[in-house]
């Protein structure tokens, strides 16, 4: 069982794939599912759109590292927890959080020294699971692999529901958009009577007790608590907070 502060770790974890801030283009959500600035102080969100940000690597992707110069070098690998690959010559690299094109630049400046001609190619060959993570007012907060082409509601399902106490209607959803800009807009997720929203790799469900106040402290807490690094690895059993 994790302690508070880890649990804000891993919850940290997800909000540094949103640490980006400034504005995306695209439709923006309807005002009544803005946030006003005012309420967040300095935390800034995007406006809305439903525009596929780049792929980032995850933990568990199955990827292939082609060296089209040293064919012998060549080798298909899985993302380890740690969002570590390990590769002849050149041993560790981070692949987690990078872009593929990122990847090959990395890679290929890796193997500068080792290779006349270090041409390095990455291709995507099966993405690993969809983790979601949810937070508040529901029995288990976590980290959760989504189940299919689970919604948001099924996913607060899997958290073991709302407490009696969840503000169900206005729950605030964080998604990493284009560019890597953090994005945020409310939903009502009320069993049959709210919204169905399809979820996205690395969405945050933060379900408040009464206002999206609390939603500023909650950022605030997930931001002191942030480690140094990024770090994949902690998982496991999760207690409310």
């Amino acid at each position: 069982m994790f302690d508070r502060r880890q649990i804000l770790w891993t919850m940290g974890a997800a909000l540094l794939a949103y640490s980006t801030a400034g504005c995306a283009s695209g439709q923006a959500a309807p005002r009544s599912q803005r946030v006003e600035r005012a309420d967040f102080n300095d935390i800034a969100f995007a406006d809305w759109t439903e525009a596929e940000p780049e792929y980032l690597l995850y933990p568990g992707d199955e990827i292939e590292v082609a060296t089209p110069t040293a064919t012998e070098l060549t080798r298909t690998l899985r993302v380890g927890p740690d969002g570590r690959i390990a590769l002849p010559l050149i041993g560790q690299a981070m692949a987690a959080d990078r872009t593929l094109a990122e990847l090959e630049y990395e890679l290929s400046s890796a193997y500068a020294s080792q290779l006349v001609r270090p041409v390095v190619e990455v291709t995507l060959k099966t993405a690993g699971p969809v983790k979601v993570w949810v937070a508040g007012e529901v029995r288990t907060p976590g980290v959760y692999d989504l189940i299919g082409d689970s919604d948001a509601y099924q996913a607060i399902v899997q958290a073991g529901d709302f407490l009696p106490s969840a503000r169900s209607q206005q729950v605030a959803l964080i998604r990493r958009g284009p560019g890597g800009v953090r994005m945020m807009r409310v939903v009502d997720l009320r069993p049959r009577r709210g919204e169905v929203v399809a979820l996205r790799r690395g969405d945050i469900l933060f379900v408040p007790r009464s206002t999206l106040g609390e939603l500023a402290n909650f950022f605030t807490q997930v931001r002191n608590a942030l480690p140094i690094g990024f770090n994949y690895s902690i998982n496991g059993q999760y207690q409310q907070f």
